[in-house]
């Protein structure tokens, strides 16, 4: 799917490689309040947070993975969806941890583990989750994120439904920009995490 954008052709990557798209979503993501809490300031703790959550990801059923790309392959934003009801292996899981407690020390396994804690369960039934939306930095406000995210919503199965959880304020008006509405805020430590649903037609 070509797209005119910021003097480049971009286009939509369907299988992006998924260590490629941790990288993107670790710089994407490097003020965002929930990594920031999880991961704390270091690049390296976060970028090898995002490598485990994907690597782990990458091996459920039916999990998305969709990049948008210039026209030499290199990722401009990623977006890492989960289909309806698909959660990992009791083994990948205990691996994720591993990988996680081992890079990322155990202050970033145990707020990870409270962050999916409190937001088990909100995903109304039959809903895909959006996990992570991200833009390389240099790029922000140029329509990367919205591009992408247009297609997503607009290739994700329907009918249904689309869920996603932020701890970004500054996120909620976007997404409700793009017909998501709020279900529920969450108290976590500093955080307060909203839970948002929108329908897929």
């Amino acid at each position: 799917m070509p797209e005119a954008g910021a003097g480049r052709s971009w286009r939509i990557d369907t299988d992006p490689d998924p260590a490629a798209c941790a990288d993107l979503l670790a710089a994407a993501f490097a003020r965002e309040p929930a990594v920031s809490w999880i991961c704390g300031d270091s690049p390296s703790v976060r970028t090898h947070w995002f490598r485990a959550t994907l690597r782990t990801h990458a091996g459920l059923d039916g999990a998305r993975r969709t990049a948008l790309v210039d026209a030499d392959g290199r990722l401009l934003a990623a977006a890492v969806l989960t289909p309806p009801g698909a959660t990992p292996a009791a083994g990948a899981r205990a691996l994720w941890a591993a990988r996680t407690g081992l890079r990322c020390g155990p202050r970033a396994l145990g707020r990870t583990l409270r962050y999916l804690d409190a937001t088990d369960g909100g995903a109304p039934q039959g809903a895909w989750t959006l996990e992570f939306v991200g833009v390389r930095p240099d790029l922000t406000g140029r329509g990367a994120g919205r591009l992408l995210l247009d297609h997503v919503l607009a290739t994700t199965p329907a009918p249904g439904c689309m869920y996603l959880t932020t701890a970004d304020p500054a996120n909620v008006p976007l997404y409700r920009h793009f017909g998501f509405a709020t279900l529920r805020q969450t108290p976590l430590g500093p955080l307060s995490v909203t839970s948002m649903a929108g329908t897929i037609t």
